[in-house]
């Protein structure tokens, strides 16, 4: 008979407030096979008094055994599940926008044309795109322009730029989504997406700064790199297209 696996936790769960990081410490635990010995810390006092009794700064605190383990991230190492330290590179924002604006995309094309796998769905997948990284960007465009300016040749020139990109990218978003006024999405998108190509390559390729990309806004810790680069070319790509398109379909 398999010996039940046993652990301590102490957590903080104050009238106005429940400790997440407790409260997921918690789950974490059960759904690896432990019974919890759940320790609510109901007053201020009593938490302050826990953490100098033990020598910690934070709780939650959790023990297996008599071996203490840490809080909610520690028991995730512990367990080894995946950890993201804080302001550590990754691409998850990137990810995650992509793929939700690709099924999207194909759900919006399925609508509208019965169709999911489509030239529309494509078409619509790059302008969701382009206005979800705005919508990023827009968020905090103090931050973004900031960022902006570690690489972005023309913002570097003209500052006032890196105020109006999301702007521009997500006004050429919404008119290629809605397919009207080609003569103004084109050449915006045309343009910032060149500039935008030229400087993500100059920076990372030739001049091989380590940067962190703004593409998501300010606040990013996605790697300047292929991300941004892509970004870029989706929009060269979208005019191009747009541009094309008519004379392609006619023939």
């Amino acid at each position: 008979m398999t010996e039940a696996k046993t652990a301590t936790l102490y957590r903080m769960a104050l009238p106005d407030h429940l400790c997440p990081s407790g409260q997921k410490a918690k789950w974490l635990l059960e759904s690896e096979g432990f019974t919890v010995e759940d320790h609510r810390l109901l007053t201020r006092e009593e938490t302050d008094a826990f953490k100098a009794e033990h020598g910690v700064a934070t709780t939650p605190q959790a023990w297996i055994g008599v071996e203490r383990i840490g809080g909610y991230t520690d028991l995730r190492k512990h367990f080894g599940r995946k950890v993201i330290e804080k302001g550590a590179t990754t691409y998850q924002p990137v990810i995650a926008l992509f793929a939700m604006t690709a099924l999207m995309a194909l759900a919006a094309a399925w609508v509208a044309t019965g169709q999911a796998v489509s030239v529309l769905a494509a078409e619509w997948f790059v302008s969701f795109s382009m206005c979800g990284l705005a919508y990023l960007k827009l968020r905090d465009v103090e931050s973004f322009s900031t960022m902006f300016l570690n690489y972005d040749l023309l913002a570097r020139r003209w500052v006032p730029y890196g105020y109006i990109y999301p702007f521009a990218e997500g006004l050429a978003g919404v008119l290629m989504t809605a397919h009207v006024l080609d003569i103004v999405s084109i050449p915006v998108a045309l343009f910032i997406g060149t500039i935008g190509a030229v400087s993500v390559f100059k920076a990372v390729y030739v001049d091989k700064r380590e940067l962190k990309c703004a593409c998501v806004g300010g606040d990013s810790n996605v790697p300047l790199g292929f991300v941004s680069l892509t970004e870029n070319l989706f929009m060269i790509g979208m005019a191009l297209w747009m541009l094309f398109k008519p004379a392609m379909m006619m023939g």
